[in-house]
């Protein structure tokens, strides 16, 4: 039965003859927002990096839904070149009902895209702004459209490095992820308000999954076994994906932000979430927009709201 306090994936309602794309989704929130629209019977691309994984991925959720209309999207976020071959291929679908951007990294050792990004804000965001920029025109051949765009409780308290966005001068893997996530915030808020003032039929909506136990934090060493102990009493990978789920099937409101409704929205059913105010300035996410199409070289094409 469907959670009246709040929404779960029982609340996602039949998604057929609609079309998702969902990054990352061989595994954690990714996976299992797949798995979710599938069984409601969505056509899903699973759009993944390592093509036997995502193989494997589909593979388990028919287990569950036989006749489950699924397909492979190669997409490798720290390469800009593939994001471009990923959504030209994306773009020949008959139509595209929303693109869910879930896809990211967290806490690695300095690593460098293929473009020499610092990996966590070249994949977390440059490479999420890039598809999403590249699938705009598709997206919006279909009345009702959206782009979900995945934060964390992590954007509170964090600060873009202006100065050194490519990490040249130091690197602090906890801040940086922190900051890319920021970015995701950010993005999304402008997102809509472009969206918005260019009359497009698209909507952009943020979502978190406070806490889940997923494979995310694979490089964390030590502190991975503590928080694994943690997450024993928070989300599981599944409760995580609903507000995922929310923001791509449910209802919610253009330029609207959604996560877990418990304490601290670490854990819960999905509902309205509260980003920072940082996340909400305009000024802010206008220049993260223009550093985003000046290091891409990829323009939405949305001019900025008045």
């Amino acid at each position: 039965m469907p959670n009246r306090n709040g929404f779960t994936e029982a609340d996602v309602p039949d998604q057929s003859g609609k079309c998702f794309i969902v990054t990352g989704a061989n595994t954690g929130l990714g996976f299992e927002a797949s798995r979710v629209l599938a069984a409601r019977g969505a056509r899903v691309l699973l759009a993944c990096r390592d093509p036997a994984k995502a193989e494997a991925a589909m593979a388990r959720i028919r287990q569950a839904s036989p006749t489950a209309d699924l397909a492979v999207l190669p997409l490798d976020q720290a390469d800009l070149a593939s994001v471009r071959a990923a959504a030209d291929l994306a773009a020949r679908e008959p139509r595209i009902d929303a693109l869910v951007n879930n896809a990211g990294v967290m806490f690695p050792p300095l690593t460098r895209t293929r473009q020499g990004f610092e990996l966590q804000f070249g994949v977390n965001h440059l490479g999420c702004f890039a598809l999403t920029a590249l699938l705009l025109p598709k997206l919006a051949e279909t009345a009702g459209a959206r782009v979900v765009v995945t934060s964390s409780i992590a954007h509170r308290g964090a600060k873009l490095d202006w100065d050194d966005l490519n990490a040249e001068k130091g690197y602090d893997r906890y801040r940086r992820y922190a900051a890319s996530k920021l970015a995701n915030a950010l993005f999304a808020f402008e997102l809509d308000r472009r969206l918005r003032a260019s009359g497009s039929p698209v909507a952009a909506v943020g979502c978190h999954p406070g806490i889940a136990s997923t494979d995310l934090g694979r490089h964390m060493g030590a502190l991975q076994i503590l928080l694994s102990l943690v997450r024993l009493a928070l989300n599981s990978a599944a409760m995580g994906a609903w507000p995922t789920l929310q923001a791509a099937a449910g209802p919610v409101t253009p330029g609207g932000y959604y996560g877990p409704t418990g304490f601290r929205e670490f854990r819960g059913v999905s509902g309205e979430a509260s980003p920072t105010r940082q996340a909400r300035d305009p000024a802010l996410s206008r220049r993260l927009w223009d550093v985003s199409v000046a290091m891409t070289g990829i323009d939405p094409g949305l001019p900025a709201a008045a």
